[in-house]
């Protein structure tokens, strides 16, 4: 892929893991129509390819993604907004089967905020910095914001930021719950990848079930979300992976996981 690409795509292989990284560094990665076609159509390639487990989404050292674009929706009515329905491909994101790592540096804020929120765990350089700003442009989050952030860090403080519009560091961050880990800046990358590859080491049927069962942790009931829960656990009975992991706990060795 050229360097003038929107989106870059980087493969190992090796370690069954890619790295997807936005490329606007002049527009601090704000995400237009383009941009999030580019990222969708990126992580659909991935999910579908045998080789690749997991994947780790970045932007660069100032921002992982400021926003959405601004100038693409300043003069847009009320049904501009509903017919182009851009907010449609956040849900393309949450369609995604694999794991998928979200690695920020710098400003991750508005629309970028969002979409790291709408994948699946977040690892944070310590110059990280997130946020839901739309509230000083007269409107509110849009792409999820109002719901996915309330369920990460609670109502006060959600209702807290998407009011003021203040983002939270990376330690607060971390200490509200909102992401997994943070790290050096500097070592940001290479640490997203290292989990990356150590996930991909596992049953690819158990890691895509897992990661359905956690979010429906979110959508369902106690009661209707256990029942899923446990319909997972049994199908997973059916695989030639399940077989193999609980072989080589036995044997007291590494499973060869096939994903079958």
């Amino acid at each position: 892929m050229s360097d003038d690409a929107l989106v870059l795509v980087e493969r190992d292989e090796a370690r069954r893991v890619a790295l997807v990284r936005f490329n606007r560094p002049k527009q601090l990665n704000a995400l237009n129509g383009e941009v999030m076609d580019a990222l969708c159509s990126s992580l659909e390639a991935l999910d579908a390819d045998d080789a690749i487990r997991c994947v780790v989404v970045t932007g660069d050292e100032r921002a992982f993604a400021a926003g959405a674009d601004i100038g693409e929706m300043a003069s847009a009515s009320a049904i501009d907004m509903l017919r182009a329905n851009r907010i449609a491909q956040w849900d393309r994101v949450r369609r995604i089967g694999k794991p998928v790592i979200v690695a920020v540096n710098g400003w991750c804020l508005g629309g970028g905020c969002e979409l790291a929120m709408a994948l699946d765990l977040i690892v944070a350089g310590e110059s990280a910095r997130f946020g839901q700003p739309e509230i000083n442009l007269g409107v509110i989050p849009g792409a999820g914001g109002t719901q996915r952030l309330t369920r990460a860090i609670g109502k006060s403080r959600a209702m807290e930021m998407i009011l003021t519009g203040e983002p939270i560091d990376a330690r607060e961050a971390h200490r509200l719950g909102l992401v997994a880990r943070v790290v050096p800046s500097e070592l940001l990358v290479e640490d997203a990848l290292a989990l990356a590859a150590t996930i991909a080491t596992k049953s690819p049927l158990a890691l895509r079930l897992a990661k359905e069962a956690v979010n429906a942790a979110f959508e369902m009931t106690l009661t209707h979300a256990l029942a899923h829960e446990r319909r997972l656990f049994y199908l997973l009975f059916a695989s030639d992976d399940q077989k193999e992991g609980m072989a080589a706990f036995l044997e007291k060795r590494a499973p060869d996981f096939k994903g079958r």
